[in-house]
C-alpha cells in the first residue's frame, strides 16, 4: 500500500508539473486529472492507510482522556 501511495502520488505531481512545462493542447488536462487524482484519490487512500489500525476514541477528547491529561500534568508539574 505504502508503495502504491508513492506511485500515485509521483503520478499526479507529475501529471500536474508536466501540465505547466509542456505547451500541448491538453496541459490543462493534465493539471485537472493531476489535482483530481490527488484530491479524489491519494488523498482518502493515505487517510485509511494511516488511520485503519487506530482507535478513533483514543483521540477524542472523552471525560475519561481529559482526566488523563490532568493526572499527567499534575505528575509532570510535581516533577
Amino acid at each position: 500500500m505504502k508503495y502504491l501511495l508513492w506511485f500515485l502520488f509521483i503520478a499526479c505531481i507529475v501529471s500536474i508539473l508536466l501540465g505547466y512545462i509542456l505547451d500541448i493542447k491538453s496541459a490543462q488536462k493534465c493539471i485537472g486529472f493531476g489535482v483530481a487524482g490527488l484530491f479524489l484519490v491519494v488523498f482518502p487512500l493515505f487517510s485509511y492507510y494511516r488511520w485503519k489500525d487506530k482507535d478513533v476514541n483514543d483521540y477524542m477528547l472523552t471525560k475519561e482522556n481529559l482526566d488523563k491529561m490532568r493526572a499527567y500534568n499534575d505528575s509532570k508539574d510535581k516533577n
